[in-house]
C-alpha cells in the first residue's frame, strides 16, 4: 500500500476509513519495518579518498565488520489522509506522511544509545485537486525525476545496500548511488493530465537545488516532467514504461575558486520498463545526464559535490537497473537485481584516488507473505566501488527483517 502511495502521489488503500458529517473522511495507512543487516567490508584504498562505499570520511582501514537493526531503505511509516466532500465533480485532499526511525539517535563519532529520539522525516505533507482536467499537486511529495527508477526497485521495501558509519543513524541505501540517484521528497507544485488511454504527463516546477559545493545562488526553479504508459493485458499481464526529465541552471559563487559567477547546469533524463506475466516481472531502468552527481540528484551540498570537477565543469553520470522477480508461489517471491552509477572524467581531469568512476551492488531476496500485512525479507547483496586510479573496495552484506502493513 505504502508503495503505491508514492507512486501516484495521493492517498492509498486505507486499512479503515472514518467518515465524518457531510461527506469528509479520515483514512491511515503505514507500515512498520525492522531490519537487522551484517557486512563486512574490505579495508579503504590508500590516498585521499572522500568516500567509503557511501559513508562520509571513510575510515576502514582495515577489514570493518558491523552488524546493526534498523529500517530499510523505506523508514517506518504512519501517514494520514483527510479527503473532502466532493465538490462540483472535483475531488480534494490531503495527506502527511510521517517517517520515522527506529535507530538510537546518531551522534558524532556514532550512535549514542542514550538518545532514543528517532529522526522524523515530513516527507509528504501536500494537497491534491482532481477533476476531469487532471490533477493539481501542491506540496512536499517525492520529485518526478527518476521517481518511478525507486519505486520500482524491489529493495524499496527491503534493505539492498547497506551504506558503512552512515547507517546507524538513518536509511539503508537500496540502490540509491548504486543503479539510480535518490530524487528526494522536496516543495513542489505539479500538474498531470488525466488517463489518455494508458499514458500520463506530469510537469512540475520545484524548489532549486545547489548543483555544486560552489553554487552562489538558486534563482532559477528545477522543473521536471515525466511521461508514463501503464496498461493491463486481457491474459494477466502487464506493462508500465516511463521516461522523466530534469533541468535547471544556477551561478557559482563571486569568491569560487574556478569559474566564479559563471553558471552551472544540471540536466538529465531517465527512463525505464517493466513487463509482468505468469508471476515473472522483468524491468530495464536507467538515467543519464550531467551536472547530476553520485548520490543524490543535484548533490552540491551533499557528500562532497561529485557533480562538477576542480574546474568548476559539470562531469557526465549515468547508471541503470536490471531486474527479475518471481512469484514462486502466493506466500514466496523470489528477487535479483544488478545495478551501477558511473562518472565519467572531464578533458584534462587527473584520474586521482579522490574521484569514484564506479559504484555497482548486486541484490538476491527471498520474501515470505505471512498474510496480507505480515512479510518477511531476506537478502544478500554485494556491493563495490572502484574510483578513478583503479583502486576498489568491496562488501559482502547480508539482511534479514520483517515489515508489517497497513
Amino acid at each position: 500500500m505504502i508503495m503505491a502511495a508514492l507512486a501516484v502521489d495521493h492517498p492509498a488503500d486505507a486499512a479503515f476509513t472514518i467518515g465524518g458529517e457531510n461527506g469528509w473522511q479520515l483514512s491511515t495507512d503505514g507500515i512498520v519495518d525492522v531490519f537487522s543487516t551484517y557486512a563486512s567490508t574490505s579495508p579503504l584504498p590508500g590516498g585521499a579518498r572522500s568516500l567509503s562505499l557511501l559513508s562520509v570520511g571513510g575510515t576502514e582501514n582495515s577489514y570493518d565488520q558491523r552488524f546493526g537493526v534498523g529500517v530499510g531503505l523505506l523508514p517506518s511509516v504512519i501517514a494520514f489522509n483527510v479527503k473532502a466532500p466532493t465538490t462540483n465533480g472535483v475531488d480534494s485532499a490531503v495527506r502527511v506522511g510521517i517517517y520515522p526511525n527506529i535507530q538510537n539517535k546518531a551522534a558524532s563519532g556514532g550512535a549514542n544509545r542514550f538518545d532514543t529520539s528517532p529522526n522524523i522525516d515530513f516527507r509528504e505533507f501536500f494537497v491534491t485537486i482532481k477533476g476531469a482536467y487532471g490533477e493539481l499537486l501542491a506540496g512536499r511529495a517525492l520529485n518526478l525525476y527518476q521517481g518511478k527508477n525507486i519505486l520500482n526497485d524491489m529493495t524499496l521495501l527491503t534493505s539492498g545496500t547497506i551504506p558503512g558509519n552512515a547507517f546507524r543513524g538513518g536509511t539503508t541505501l537500496g540502490h540509491i548511488g548504486y543503479g539510480y540517484l535518490y530524487t528526494n521528497f522536496g516543495p513542489q507544485i505539479r500538474y498531470t493530465t488525466p488517463d489518455l488511454a494508458g499514458v500520463k504527463v506530469a510537469l512540475e516546477v520545484a524548489e532549486p537545488y545547489k548543483i555544486s559545493a560552489d553554487t552562489g545562488k538558486t534563482n532559477s526553479p528545477r522543473v521536471e516532467a515525466e511521461v508514463s504508459y501503464a496498461t493491463v493485458f486481457s491474459g494477466g499481464g502487464s506493462l508500465q514504461a516511463w521516461i522523466s526529465g530534469l533541468y535547471q541552471t544556477a551561478p557559482r559563487s563571486d569568491a569560487a575558486a574556478a569559474r566564479p559567477g559563471k553558471d552551472n547546469e544540471s540536466i538529465g533524463g531517465a527512463y525505464g520498463a517493466s513487463v509482468g506475466f505468469s508471476g515473472l516481472n522483468l524491468l530495464a531502468s536507467g538515467y543519464g545526464g550531467k551536472g547530476l552527481g553520485m548520490v543524490s540528484a543535484q548533490d552540491g551540498d551533499f557528500l562532497g559535490s561529485t557533480s562538477t570537477d576542480a574546474n568548476g565543469k559539470e562531469r557526465l553520470h549515468w547508471g541503470y537497473l536490471l531486474q527479475a522477480t518471481y512469484q514462486l508461489t502466493p506466500a514466496w517471491k523470489l528477487g535479483a537485481n544488478y545495478g551501477q552509477s558511473r562518472q565519467e572524467l572531464n578533458d584534462n581531469e587527473p584520474a586521482g584516488p579522490s574521484v569514484m568512476k564506479n559504484q555497482e551492488s548486486a541484490v538476491l531476496a527471498v520474501t515470505y507473505n505471512l498474510n496480507k500485512f505480515t512479510q518477511f525479507v531476506g537478502e544478500y547483496i554485494y556491493a563495490q566501488n572502484t574510483w578513478q586510479d583503479g583502486a576498489k573496495q568491496h562488501s559482502n552484506q547480508f539482511a534479514l527483517g520483517t515489515m508489517f502493513y497497513w
